[in-house]
Formats: structure tokens, C-alpha cells, sequence
């Protein structure tokens, strides 16, 4: 129970960890009630936030040490791969960008939330929540624990299962009411998945979630 080794014991910790971050989505939410941010609110989202964050980091990093230990890659280690992954979200957000500007895919809700009423207080909102804290949430629960939870066997079949379940699952935690959106950041997902996997350091993931989640303030 006490050990990752344990079924019920990680569906009760990843049961406290799915908490942890709809609470912080709440606090979200009620921050942005008609469309502007409440300073007070603001500011317990942070404090909120950035606890849930210290408190996925230390228990990943503590249960980090149950696990076999793998040859990990530096996050710099690899300059090819960085670069290479690192201009693909860029280039795949601006290309997602152009085809809202058509009217191909639908605007997310934070962008419609921003168009209504545009202000640095609301800029900067953005980028600590849905381009900082938010995305690094999600790559633990949909990368972190979730892997090392659900997906240990060292074999292709569960790597190739596991990128596509992180991927779907990271989809559903940015609630997206849209189809075309929904698939969008299901393969953002696989990607940090996948990403994960080849690096089998979290930093990775947690590196390009933050760079998409800016970007996709940035070009809101």
C-alpha cells in the first residue's frame, strides 16, 4: 500500500493527485468569473498551484527511488532532439493558430475568454496558469504517474499503449468541448508522452508542455 508496487495504493494516490488538480482548475475558473480576473483569486490560484506542483514533485521524485533505475538523457544532452521537438510544437501551434484565424478550428476557451476583454492583468494570468502551472500538472499526472503507475513493462506494446492513453487523457484534462480540439491536444499529449519515454527524464515533457502552453498564450 505504502509502495508504488502496490494497485490500490496508486489508485489512491493518483485518486489525490486528479483532486489536487480539479481543485486548482476550480480556483481557475472561479478567478475568471465574467471574464476578468479577481485579484484575490488570482492570487490563491498561485499559492494553490505552485503547492500542488511542490507536492507532484516531491512525491514523483520520492517514489522515483521504488524504481528500477534507468539510464536517464540530460535535458540538454541530446541538442538534435531538443531543437527538433522544440520546433515542432512551435511550428504545430502556429499552424493550429492560422487555422483558427480561418475559422477551420474552433478557438479555446481561454482565447475566447482573452478576446472578450484583452488586459495585461489577464495576459499574465494566462501565462502563469495556462502556460506555466497547468501544463506542468499535466504532464505529471498524464506522464509521470501515469507511467509509472500503469505502463512499467519494458516492452513496445506498453510503450506504444501508454503514449496513447497519456495522449487521450491529456486531451480530457484541458476540457475542450471541441472534437478538433480534443484530438489537437490528445497528440500534443503523445507527444510530451512519447517525449517522456525517450528521455525517461520528466524535465523533458514538462520542457515542451510550458513551451506549447506559452505559445499558445502568446499567439491567443
Amino acid at each position: 500500500m505504502n509502495t508504488p508496487s502496490s494497485r490500490q495504493g496508486n489508485l489512491t494516490r493518483y485518486a489525490v493527485y486528479l483532486v489536487l488538480y480539479l481543485i486548482v482548475i476550480g480556483i481557475k475558473k472561479l478567478t475568471l468569473l465574467n471574464d476578468q480576473v479577481n485579484k484575490i483569486g488570482y492570487f490563491f490560484f498561485l499559492i494553490f498551484a505552485l503547492f500542488a506542483l511542490y507536492f507532484y514533485i516531491r512525491q514523483f521524485n520520492r517514489e522515483q527511488r521504488f524504481f528500477e533505475k534507468k539510464p536517464s538523457m540530460p535535458l540538454l544532452a541530446d541538442y538534435g532532439f531538443l531543437v527538433g521537438v522544440s520546433i515542432l510544437v512551435i511550428l504545430g501551434r502556429i499552424f493550429i493558430s492560422y487555422l483558427q484565424a480561418k475559422g477551420a478550428v474552433p478557438l479555446m476557451n481561454f482565447q475566447i475568454i482573452y478576446q472578450k476583454g484583452e488586459s495585461n492583468l489577464l495576459f499574465w494570468f494566462f501565462i502563469f496558469s495556462i502556460g506555466i502551472l497547468i501544463p506542468a500538472l499535466q504532464v505529471y499526472l498524464t506522464s509521470g504517474f501515469f507511467f509509472n503507475y500503469g505502463f512499467r513493462a519494458q516492452n513496445m506494446t506498453s510503450g506504444v499503449v501508454g503514449i496513447i492513453c497519456s495522449g487521450f487523457f491529456f486531451g480530457i484534462l484541458n476540457f475542450q468541448a471541441s472534437l478538433a480540439l480534443f484530438v489537437i491536444n490528445s497528440l500534443y499529449g503523445m507527444l510530451f508522452a512519447w517525449s517522456y519515454l525517450y528521455s525517461q527524464r520528466i524535465l523533458m515533457p514538462i520542457y515542451l508542455a510550458i513551451l506549447n502552453g506559452i505559445f499558445m498564450v502568446i499567439l491567443a
